[in-house]
């Protein structure tokens, strides 16, 4: 039985990353050809990185990213510690208008938007774009903090209210920490969901500005380029980093 889990477990990991296994090989081989191997080379690379087009794209990806993450995480993060603290009812029907924008498809929301900006007048680009990763990412911060916020004990608030802090400073030395693990993971996810959206960003740029996927998908269309493996391959090294990094300092902070 053992062994049933841990080939079903093996199997499962190997259809999710072999793809991905193949497309980092694929991203050294010297032929444009992906039927036959041309030998190592790291040309792909150099030439990834003297495109114009896929430096802009990178740049406006990036910067949305960072931006969206913080704003998003910020904004959750208030809203989760709001709705922590309502009554049950209100509670139940916040959460579950929290929850449509996760389960709903990402091309309603995406035309939505567009046409709530398109009503507003404000011109589709950088700014629409922007916002459209804010509002898309906030409910995922909000759904990572709660979990946190349930187990909180709430008499560690009231404690350092009574010991004399004020409520500002008994947020960030009580109550932050306890619910950081939460935050780190929201702010990680509103990241990463933002440098690989699609369809909302196609709906809600303008000309000008576009994000890595709709480059990577405009590219696509006139046949894959092995430039689009090496970046992919950059992309997935740096989340894996990242991952492994934050995972470290969170068993760190556990254990001490």
């Amino acid at each position: 039985m053992r062994f049933l889990k841990k080939f079903y477990t093996f199997i499962i990991f190997f259809f999710l990353y072999a793809p991905i296994v193949v497309l980092m090989i694929f991203s050294f081989n010297n032929s444009k050809s992906r039927a036959k191997w041309g030998g190592f080379t790291f040309k792909w690379y150099a030439e990834l990185f003297r495109d114009d087009e896929i430096l802009s794209s990178l740049y406006y990806t990036v910067i949305i990213a960072v931006i969206s993450s913080l704003v998003a995480t910020v904004i959750g993060t208030i809203a989760a510690i709001g709705i922590h603290n309502m009554s049950k009812v209100k509670k139940t029907v916040v959460m579950n208008l929290t929850y449509l924008p996760v389960i709903n498809p990402d091309i309603v929301t995406g035309i939505s938007l567009m046409i709530l900006f398109i009503f507003i007048k404000l011109d589709l680009g950088f700014i629409t774009l922007l916002f459209a990763h804010i509002t898309f990412n906030i409910p995922y911060v909000i759904l990572s903090v709660m979990p946190k916020l349930k187990q909180l004990n709430k008499h560690i608030y009231e404690a350092a209210l009574d010991l004399g802090a004020t409520p500002l400073r008994a947020f960030w030395k009580v109550i932050l920490p306890e619910i950081m693990p939460g935050v780190v993971t929201g702010a990680l996810l509103a990241f990463t969901l933002s440098l690989d959206d699609f369809v909302i960003s196609f709906f809600t740029t303008g000309s000008g500005v576009s994000n890595l996927s709709i480059t990577i998908y405009s590219m696509a269309r006139r046949g894959i380029n092995p430039k689009i493996n090496a970046l992919s391959t950059i992309m997935f090294i740096t989340v894996l980093l990242l991952l492994i990094v934050v995972n470290k300092r969170t068993s760190r902070k556990e254990n001490a």
